[in-house]
């Protein structure tokens, strides 16, 4: 122990979760001034960063692809609860809730992240290798969980829209759910090769972290559940200044839909930054993996959640994409297999995602 580390955690690491959650406990449902605004921002940023930190922490001590799963599962977690939360006091108005974040969410991962995490890796290392078993594994999932969630509905006989009949949700939440199992057991037991990093040479990297020891047990629960206070920290203040975002998105006249990507956004930020940092660590397939695996437990763990809070959820559910939505999915998919069919990327590839995920954002405010 230093006077800068605890434990082997740097002191601001233990201090930011619990001052960002104090934040967050001060601002709950107030109307946010310039100074709490202000406030509220600081610990949105602080604790996205602590919270990679954090992540990273969990990672080096139970070894890939383990420790992107963890982030990937937590940060879903939270937010299928604010979701649901913010379904059952919007009545009507949050009836496409679930599926514009899900669909949002789906853009950021494998559009915004993946494609800045290419941008950023080949600006530094020129080309990057990845594998393609994983992500193409991947990739194969995310389309099949995409269309038998929020593509069929549009296509169905409902007379009330772009729904499901109650049979039609608990078979697409039960779907969702036993392939989204099915992936986990394939990425952390049956094929758990296919998805940690390659090394220069060609081989895959167990260990990105080799020459350094592992934290201890007692470290790594104190970042597991310092994580989690980071993460609910950060959907919690996400959804403090969405007032503020619904406000500012209705007095310049754009869709409420906007509202629910902003939030996406922010609630991504731990992904974006931890799959960022490794690329630039030459460590692409960690930030595939991030990328598409949080695109995967997004809606694996939403779709299932909310079929069963519809049971006494009383608006309606809307799930079904429009045109729209339906021509940026294809291009997501078409540009995805394109870019993965190599196993190497370059700044091109990266600059294609993020001018879809441009693409994306430009038309959400502007429809």
């Amino acid at each position: 122990m230093t006077d800068s580390v605890i434990q082997g955690l740097p002191r601001w690491t233990l201090a930011v979760p619990p001052l960002a959650f104090v934040v967050l406990l001060a601002t709950w449902h107030r109307d946010l001034g310039a100074v709490l605004l202000i406030l509220v921002c600081l610990g949105l940023g602080a604790a996205v960063i602590a919270a990679v930190h954090h992540a990273e922490v969990v990672a080096h001590r139970v070894g890939e692809p383990f420790g992107t799963l963890i982030l990937a599962l937590a940060v879903t977690v939270i937010e299928v609860a604010l979701i649901v939360t913010l379904m059952a006091s919007g009545g009507d108005k949050a009836a496409s809730l679930a599926r514009d974040t899900v669909f949002a969410a789906v853009m950021i991962t494998c559009n915004g992240i993946l494609g800045l995490s290419l941008v950023v890796g080949s600006l530094r290392h020129r080309v990057q290798e990845f594998r393609v078993q994983a992500s193409y594994s991947v990739l194969t999932v995310m389309i099949a969980l995409v269309t038998l969630s929020l593509v069929l509905p549009t296509f169905t006989t409902s007379a009330e829209g772009p729904q499901f009949s109650s049979a039609q949700l608990a078979f697409a939440g039960v779907t969702s759910l036993v392939l989204y199992g099915v992936f986990v057991f394939i990425q952390t037991i049956r094929h758990r090769d296919y998805f940690l990093p390659v090394r220069a040479d060609g081989d895959v990297d167990e260990d990105e972290d080799h020459h350094a020891a592992a934290p201890s047990g007692k470290t790594a629960l104190l970042s597991l559940g310092l994580l989690f206070v980071c993460l609910v920290s950060v959907v919690g203040l996400a959804k403090t200044v969405s007032p503020k975002l619904e406000s500012a998105v209705e007095s310049a006249g754009a869709p409420l839909a906007v509202v629910g990507v902003v939030i996406a956004l922010l609630v991504l930020l731990p992904e974006t930054v931890a799959a960022v940092r490794a690329a630039l660590r030459n460590r692409l397939q960690t930030s595939v993996n991030l990328a598409l695996g949080s695109a995967l437990a997004s809606i694996g763990l939403t779709i299932p959640a909310i079929a069963v809070a519809s049971i006494w959820l009383s608006g309606p559910l809307v799930l079904g994409l429009g045109g729209k939505e339906l021509v940026l999915f294809i291009l997501t998919v078409v540009t995805s297999m394109l870019t993965l069919a190599t196993g190497r990327a370059t700044l091109l590839q990266g600059a294609v995602h993020l001018a879809v995920f441009s693409a994306f954002l430009f038309l959400a405010v502007s429809p």
